[in-house]
């Protein structure tokens, strides 16, 4: 008995080619989050692409089509990850943590996927362990060579994987950090991580947990250069599809609410621990083992969006002032996604100088130096980047000295 072909136009999951019909939210048209415009180019034309997610009946892998390449993307990219104190401070605690519990030291090899500007290896090179990273962006890989951090500026997949084997840099601990989503061929990156790993090696993944982005309403973390969503469960099947073993799990703070998910080569010596099974018993008490359990997701999202333009607008009205803090991906999408310009939010500051004298995409919102704060001292700064509102609120705790106040967007619209 022959099956009815799939309407033309429907996308195919990116790890099991299941036929993909099913809606997790639709953000509409969006620019590339981080194509920040320079003002020589205010009057070009940026291309908008669609923002919709969708979940696979078959292997629920939340997702989006690769309607951009990744080399458009992360050829060149404004994300320098030490700009982010807590992010560094981040980087330094897991390097002293794998450090100790692998035994690492001046005969391991440790090599990191998306190295970006050496965040990350600065702390292995500082204790004399070899360290290579691999990244795609020449920008931002120059200011990890300049720290001294060996970098090759590549995409990785099998065929790096297979280079770098047979030059004899196979990974002791091989660092995957906020990399996992951004792979559009995830089978091609999760088989060049088996072909890289030594035998009795470590590999360390850390992704935004699906569940907390449905529980908290994150819809912001949504953007182009995310291909992929993942769910512990899933995670753990891409994983085992291509030879590798979850040993352990780690639930962290960071973007909102991260996973580290340590794995191994099949019958390797690291035991598997009681952590393991406990997340994936919650999950499916989340129901993320059923297509159920991504239903509600989307309602949730309009109504944070009519919840901050009304706030927006109200502020407006009374002639209170607003402006942004931060420039992040995700302040992007939210943005674009509610349709805010700078009628509602003035303008928004970043400490990144890649970024300042620049506008937002889509939304056109100056990007200015921190500095203008203390110039314009506007009534409420909306943070943009909220997964680091402590971090932000510390460092300018001097907005409250002219009666400033800070919004939170996410998960609901907070004056604190």
């Amino acid at each position: 008995m022959e099956t009815a072909a799939e309407p033309a136009g429907v996308p195919s999951c990116r790890f099991c080619s299941a036929p993909l019909r099913q809606t997790f939210v639709d953000l509409g048209m969006s620019p590339l989050c981080e194509s920040y415009v320079p003002v020589e180019r205010l009057g070009a034309m940026e291309p908008f692409y669609p923002l919709h997610v969708r979940v696979c009946e078959q292997c629920l892998l939340v997702q989006l089509e690769e309607l951009v390449s990744p080399e458009e993307i992360f050829t060149e990219y404004a994300y320098f990850s030490s700009y982010s104190d807590s992010w560094v401070a981040h980087a330094r605690d897991y390097v002293e943590s794998v450090v100790e519990r692998f035994g690492l030291g001046a005969d391991s090899q440790v090599v990191e996927l998306a190295s970006n500007d050496g965040y990350l290896l600065q702390h292995l090179v500082a204790r004399g362990i070899p360290a290579l990273g691999v990244e795609p962006a020449a920008n931002v890989a120059e200011a990890a060579r300049e720290r001294g951090i060996e970098t090759v500026v590549e995409f990785f997949g099998r065929e790096l994987a297979s280079r770098l084997v047979a030059a004899g840099r196979r990974a002791d601990l091989l660092v995957a950090n906020n990399v996992f989503a951004h792979v559009p061929d995830l089978n091609d990156f999760a088989a060049g991580m088996r072909l890289l790993l030594a035998p009795e090696g470590v590999v360390t993944i850390e992704f935004p947990h699906v569940a907390r982005l449905i529980e908290e309403n994150q819809f912001d973390t949504i953007y182009h250069e995310h291909f992929s969503y993942f769910s512990f469960l899933t995670a753990g099947t891409v994983l085992r599809a291509h030879g590798l073993e979850v040993f352990d799990v780690e639930e962290l703070p960071t973007h909102g609410g991260s996973l580290r998910v340590y794995a191994q080569l099949e019958g390797a010596a690291h035991r598997v621990t009681a952590r393991v099974a406990e997340l994936a018993e919650r999950e499916r008490e989340l129901d993320l083992d059923r297509l159920e359990g991504y239903s509600s997701f989307a309602p949730r999202v309009a109504e944070t969006k009519w919840r901050l333009l009304e706030f927006l607008i109200d502020c407006r009205r009374d002639g209170k002032r607003v402006a942004g803090y931060g420039a992040p991906g995700k302040g992007n999408t939210l943005l674009n996604y509610c349709g805010i310009r700078a009628d509602l939010l003035e303008f928004t500051v970043d400490r990144n100088p890649y970024k300042q004298g620049q506008v937002l995409p889509g939304t056109r919102i100056p990007i200015h130096h921190p500095e203008a704060l203390e110039q314009a001292r506007p009534d409420f700064v909306l943070i943009l980047p909220w997964n680091l509102t402590d971090e932000i609120v510390a460092q300018l705790s001097h907005v409250r000295e002219w009666g400033g106040r800070f919004v939170v967007p996410i998960p609901e619209v907070k004056v604190i």
